[in-house]
Parts: C-alpha cells; structure tokens; sequence
C-alpha cells in the first residue's frame, strides 16, 4: 500500500496530476479542492494517497490533507459511492461543508454534487452522520484551513470544462458552468468558481 509521497509537481491535468519522486512518476487523480491548493509547477509537495486496485488498473489517489482522504476513505465504505464519486464529492464540497450538510440534512446540497441523486443524499447522511464525532477526535478538524488558491498552470476554459466532465457532470452542464467565467484565471480557479457556481444553485 502507497500511503505518501513526497516529490516535484511535474504536471497538473485536472483531475489527474504526476508527482517526481526519485526519479518515478506516479500519476494521481485529487479532488478539485486538492488541485487548487496545490504549489506552482516544479515545486515539492506532500500527498497523502490511497491506492484502489482492480482487476483492469491500479489507480492511486492523492489528498493533501490527512483528513480529505479520511473522509474519502469513509464515503467509499457507503454502499453505493465508489472512488470515483467520492472524489466528486470532495470536489464540490470540502471536509466542513460536507459535515454540515449532513449534520443538517441538508439533502438539497448534496443532490447539487455529480452523480449524486436523492437515494444517495440520503443515504450518506444516514451512514456518515454517526462517524463525524469520531473522527473529530482523530485529527478530522473541520475548522483547519484549506489551503491556497496557486496561481500557476494554464488558464483554458476548455481544460476547466474537461474536468468537470472528469468529474461526471454532462458535457451541457459543465459548458453552463464555465460560461462567462474569467478566461485569464489558471485552471484551477476557473474549476473552483464553477463548482461555487454550481453549489450556489
């Protein structure tokens, strides 16, 4: 199992990024929350990771913060919810949204996120509900910054909508959320903006 990894930022192509270490380049899918705190290109950083293996791929995720993959780690036990939608879960809400919407069930907020549908809303706010008191005495802190926005990388609606569509929102929807936004932002902003779009209703 691959629980860290620190080395440069070679590329970042939302979701996926590949990270320098000793030599090896290990490419890993984060959240869209990770991908915007990130540091410029050719810089060191520090990933938490969780390795998925299947019988067609071995796919490794990065997080960085411990507690963004913890909550990762929970989503993907609720039945239902694989690797993929937990990402886009953490993508369109951080660690504390997400508390609060389900501390508040607040169905509504988590139906905004792709892919998922009421039963799943509900259903994660019955299975997750239970696990925040636990976690908060874990190191879980929803109250931690989350970092900050990097101003590198390519500024290109087209790469911001391609994630978005990564991420499972349709081609339509992820075009309605870029549009009009300011085309001179690095990528990752603009994803961040259309997200707040999104989650704005």
């Amino acid at each position: 199992m691959i629980g860290r990894l620190r080395g440069t930022l070679l590329e970042k192509q939302p979701p996926w990024i590949v990270v320098d270490v000793a030599g090896i380049g290990y490419e890993l899918e984060v959240s869209m929350t990770s991908l915007v705190a990130l540091p410029g290109m050719g810089e060191m950083v520090h990933l938490y990771t969780h390795l998925t293996v299947r019988e067609d791929a071995h796919l490794l995720f990065g997080f960085l913060r411990e507690q963004e993959r913890t909550l990762f780690r929970a989503l993907i036990k609720v039945n239902g919810v694989g690797p993929k939608l937990a990402l886009a879960i953490l993508s369109g809400m951080d660690e504390d949204q997400f508390i609060r919407a389900v501390m508040d069930d607040d169905v509504k907020s988590l139906t905004r996120l792709p892919g998922v549908g009421k039963k799943t809303a509900e259903r994660l706010v019955i299975e997750m509900r239970d696990r925040f008191p636990h976690w908060s005495q874990h190191g879980l802190d929803p109250a931690q910054p989350q970092g900050t926005l990097s101003s590198q990388g390519i500024s290109s609606l087209a790469d911001a909508e391609a994630a978005l569509v990564s991420l499972g929102y349709k081609p339509t929807e992820a075009s309605r959320l870029v549009s009009g936004l300011d085309d001179s932002l690095p990528t990752e902003a603009l994803i961040k903006a259309a997200l707040a779009r999104k989650l704005a209703g």
